[in-house]
């Protein structure tokens, strides 16, 4: 698994290459598909993170 950076950074690439609106639309399904994995596994690093602070609180 990539770092949460290095996943940021790809989702951002994502993001601006369907912003541009010159990907057909299959290869746009592609990297929408791909930006909602990295999303998600942004989601889990953050909350993995999230309770590592909590349990460590405790």
């Amino acid at each position: 698994m990539n770092t949460f950076e290095e996943n940021i950074s790809e989702l951002s690439d994502i993001v601006k290459q369907l912003e541009s609106g010159e990907l057909s639309l299959e290869k746009s399904v592609e990297l929408y598909e791909k930006g909602k994995k990295l999303s998600q596994d942004c989601k889990t690093q953050l909350d993995n993170a999230k309770l590592k602070i909590t349990e460590h609180g405790k």
